[in-house]
């Protein structure tokens, strides 16, 4: 066998072979390696291993969502105009052609009619908004009923949470900008909540717009805090998520082979590196279609700005909804307190619930953890039935939620099902007390029936829908054992533990510090946890295998397939195929 020696190392018997230089960008990046230090940190990263589930795509939309928020966006302000100032509008629609207006809605009808490709970017850059702010809802769903907010990711949980918050506040400063009369509508309601602030409402205000509503300051004013503070915010927390996510390791559901020490998965280079990549544009061509095809926010047909004019049927962008829908339904209640008007009816929709409601979702983690005592890491997700108090606190919240953004269009129902808008309203205010606790009791009733249908399953199998008659008459059906991929997975849960308070007095007799917040954990541990049903013991699945043995034995002059049944490919508890006649 000949060996081909023309590329190996030349070299004599008094002068050791050299490698050859590396080139000029290898001697860069080894200047750089060497006082960065980057080779290793990007060599360790690049082959972490990242699991795989359709729904961790969820929190890749909102990533992607972004990015193409920040590219339309870019283009958008090299033509938009954040100015008050006056102007007759002199573009390409016609039927506003000689009207005034600020220069702001002149330059958004400018980029929709006059710049080519302009009204694709500010549809592509306004359905970008829907999708990050839907998939960052939806993304914290999936977190919660996973349970993968637990520890050690609780502050990434309040880094997500913040995150829609700012997505929120993000969307309305952009939607206001263009200074037409629908966004000049949602701003002077802004002027009306910030005014609703006691003693300091009215200052408030003067500072915000300038002097009194309009003013001439506002839109360039959120122009800043939209293309610049809220960005910059948004960037550093996303940054944040995402190195949090890595260094905690990304949550896997639970299967053979993965433990809460190990990640099953595909390394970041090159699979889930060109698997992302590919999503991206798969995201950025949705948008793209729905940008093309969908009109949105169509504001050459509203309008400028009036103050002495509001558009009828007017609507928010869906996600500011609900605090509108809680506007809607509050009845109109005002006192007076030291000579100052509190007014009720805007407080506690727009002031106090929606801040209430967040803090809420961000205690949920810290609330869970001290009921449970549970200082343990978890990096193995649950089903959201064997958390059944969970997934219906979840629920509820949802349903409150619903039922608060459904009567944020409480007048477009009544106009479309032709009904009173009275009825509506007073039906709305009920059910946002009595759904949410409807949903709480059937969602938490659904999940431990599903717990006791795995238990079941477990035990006995599944059933087959083959019908066996004994030697005295009787029928059963015959049960098949599950696969040992489902049985794992259906076993790879922790007991639940209720807390019990062991004493409420010291050796002394005294009331230990701290009893009575024990006591409160005692009974909400038991509130949480006492009517789950836990998943079987060993011998409980070793006397089950046991009996089904034995009940096999017993039906083994029976072991044929039924009438109607010869095809259905099942088999027998040893793994042999029944015969078929």
């Amino acid at each position: 066998m000949s060996v081909d020696t023309s590329k190996v190392a030349t070299t004599n018997a008094g002068k050791p072979a050299t490698p050859k230089s590396s080139g000029r960008a290898g001697s860069i990046a080894t200047w750089a390696d060497e006082r960065l230090g980057l080779a290793t940190v990007m060599k360790k990263n690049l082959r972490k291993v990242f699991p795989d589930h359709w729904s961790f795509m969820l929190g890749e939309i909102a990533l992607w969502s972004f990015v193409v928020l920040l590219l339309t966006g870019v283009f958008l302000t090299l033509w938009f105009t954040p100015s008050m100032g006056e102007v007759a509008y002199q573009g390409s629609y016609d039927q506003l052609r000689g009207i005034h207006m600020s220069e702001a809605y002149a330059s958004s009808l400018k980029l929709s009619f006059d710049v080519r490709g302009g009204l694709l970017m500010r549809q592509m850059h306004h359905w970008a908004a829907m999708l990050f702010v839907a998939s960052m809802m939806v993304h914290l769903l999936r977190v919660a009923f996973t349970g993968a907010f637990r520890k050690p990711r609780e502050l990434n949980w309040v880094i997500g949470c913040l995150l829609l918050l700012l997505g929120t506040l993000e969307g309305f400063t952009g939607y206001s900008l263009p200074d037409d009369l629908l966004s000049g509508t949602g701003i002077r309601a802004a002027d009306g909540f910030l005014k609703a602030t006691p003693v300091v409402g009215s200052y408030m205000s003067f500072f915000l717009f300038g002097g009194e509503f309009p003013g001439d300051a506002i839109i360039p004013r959120l122009f800043t805090i939209h293309v610049l503070l809220i960005p910059g915010l948004l960037l550093a927390l996303i940054a944040a998520h995402m190195l949090l996510l890595v260094y905690h390791k990304h949550t896997q559901w639970p299967g053979p082979g993965r433990t809460e020490q190990n990640v099953v998965g595909f390394p970041m280079l090159p699979v889930y590196a060109a698997k992302a990549g590919g999503f991206f544009f798969i995201v950025f061509g949705v948008t793209a279609v729905m940008g093309a095809l969908l009109s949105i926010n169509p504001v050459w047909k509203f309008g400028p700005y009036d103050p002495t004019k509001v558009t009828a049927g007017s609507q928010p962008d869906w996600y500011m909804g609900w605090p509108d829908g809680l506007l809607r339904i509050m009845p109109g209640v005002e006192s007076v307190i030291f000579g100052y008007t509190i007014s009720w009816n805007v407080m506690v929709p727009i002031l106090i619930l929606p801040p209430l409601m967040l803090g809420i979702v961000i205690m949920l983690p810290f609330v869970e953890a001290w009921i449970t005592g549970d200082k343990r890491e978890h990096h193995l997700l649950q089903r959201p039935r064997n958390a059944p108090t969970r997934t219906a606190v979840m629920v509820s919240l949802m349903t409150f939620y619903g039922l608060a953004w459904a009567a944020g269009g409480n007048d477009i129902i009544a106009i479309r099902l032709n009904l009173s808008i009275n009825q509506i309203t007073y039906f709305m205010r009920a059910a946002i007390f009595i759904g949410p606790l409807i949903a709480f009791v059937i969602t938490r009733r659904w999940c431990i029936s599903l717990q006791r249908h795995d238990n079941e399953t477990l035990l006995h199998g599944y059933e087959t829908g083959v019908i066996m008659r004994s030697a005295d008459g009787g029928y059963t059906e015959r049960h098949l054992p599950i696969d040992e991929k489902r049985a794992y997975t259906l076993t790879a849960r922790d007991r639940d533990e209720i807390y019990e308070l062991e004493s409420d007095v010291d050796a002394n007799g005294v009331a230990a510090p701290g009893t009575r917040a024990n006591s409160m954990r005692a009974k909400l541990s038991k509130a949480m946890f006492g009517a789950n049903v836990q998943k079987p013991t060993a011998e409980e699945l070793a006397e089950a295998h046991h009996h089904a043995e034995h009940e096999h034995e017993l039906q083994a002059g029976l072991d044929h397939a039924a009438d109607g049944h010869q095809f259905d490919g099942h088999h027998a508890v040893d793994g042999e195929e029944l015969r078929s006649h």
